[in-house]
């Protein structure tokens, strides 16, 4: 993937001139070949993702709670959904198809939550049909909304958006495929623009399902999940059209911060760990700190100081 244009100019000085999130996720959508998109937990790990060449970000409700110290079991807010959101979509510019989980209610919920997305600077919207309590989709013993109420939902928030892409998930799959398939064509026929099947546990699922649906199909690549690991050259030759890393950002730093509190508490020092960590320059670079200096003719410009030995 190219690295992205890194000299757009930063949202304090007005933004990018860009088409709304959804449009521009629409049209990566519609281009030949699969879309990987990586969870971001943050804006930081969002602008790193940005950096690797990716075009598109994933909003993690299971990250983002995680992050807290919460359970991912719906009990984040709106509110709390949206900072995050808001903080990524000005820090990248990036399309962010974001976790909605069942909705934060019911149909007005719904359509208030598409337009505070929106407002965010979304592209995308994920409604999945359980209810609460909701549990990861790899979970045991999730409980569903009736299909019907499910599709409801859907549509509900089809009316809501003015360029919001509606991603409708389907956690039936742990019922039968041919539940979760039912389920998909209804709620498409309720105006969904994207089917996000979770949980899905063998390739064949993947060709039955993909074959089944006539709308774009979200891969959920998780890890330590009940999906076999695919790459995403393996889901597209299964019909994928889009595949996530939802929590894969989180995962990773939780396991470098806690390694680095290990060795700080043993040693006493973070000297050992200098290789390990994001450099003054690098971080400066990452967010743009002269650019924003810049901005502020009366801020002389920072040098970074030299590192002792």
């Amino acid at each position: 993937m190219p690295i992205q244009d890194e000299q757009q100019p930063i949202w304090f000085a007005g933004g990018a001139d860009l088409a709304p999130a959804g449009q521009r996720l629409a049209e990566m959508v519609a281009r030949p070949g699969i879309l990987g998109v990586p969870g971001a937990h943050d804006a930081m790990s969002g602008l790193l993702a940005k950096r690797a060449g990716f075009e598109c970000l994933y909003v993690s409700g299971g990250a983002i709670t995680a992050a807290m110290g919460l359970p991912d079991m719906g009990v984040i807010t709106m509110e709390e959904l949206c900072s995050i959101t808001k903080s990524l979509a000005r820090a990248t510019a990036l399309p962010l198809i974001v976790d909605g989980d069942t909705g934060y209610g019911e149909a007005l919920n719904v359509m208030r939550l598409v337009r505070e997305l929106e407002d965010a600077g979304a592209a995308a919207v994920q409604i999945e049909d359980q209810v609460l309590p909701k549990k990861c989709g790899h979970l045991n013993d999730k409980q569903l909304a009736t299909a019907e109420d499910a599709a409801a939902k859907i549509a509900a928030a089809v009316a809501a958006r003015r360029h919001l892409q509606i991603v409708a998930r389907t956690d039936a799959a742990a019922e039968s495929l041919d539940e979760a398939i039912r389920r998909a064509n209804m709620y498409i026929e309720a105006g969904a623009d994207i089917i996000f099947p979770d949980a899905l546990i063998s390739d064949d699922d993947f060709r039955r399902f993909c074959a089944a649906v006539d709308a774009p199909v979200l891969a959920n690549m998780t890890e330590f999940g009940r999906t076999p690991y695919r790459t995403a050259d393996e889901l597209e030759a299964l019909g994928c059209k889009i595949v996530i890393w939802p929590v894969t950002s989180l995962r990773i730093a939780a396991k470098a911060v806690g390694d680095m509190y290990s060795e700080l508490a043993d040693k006493g020092s973070t000297q050992g760990l200098l290789d390990r960590m994001q450099t003054r320059a690098e971080l400066y670079e990452t967010i743009r700190y002269h650019d924003f200096e810049a901005l502020d003719e009366t801020i002389a410009r920072t040098i970074v100081p030299e590192t002792p030995d």
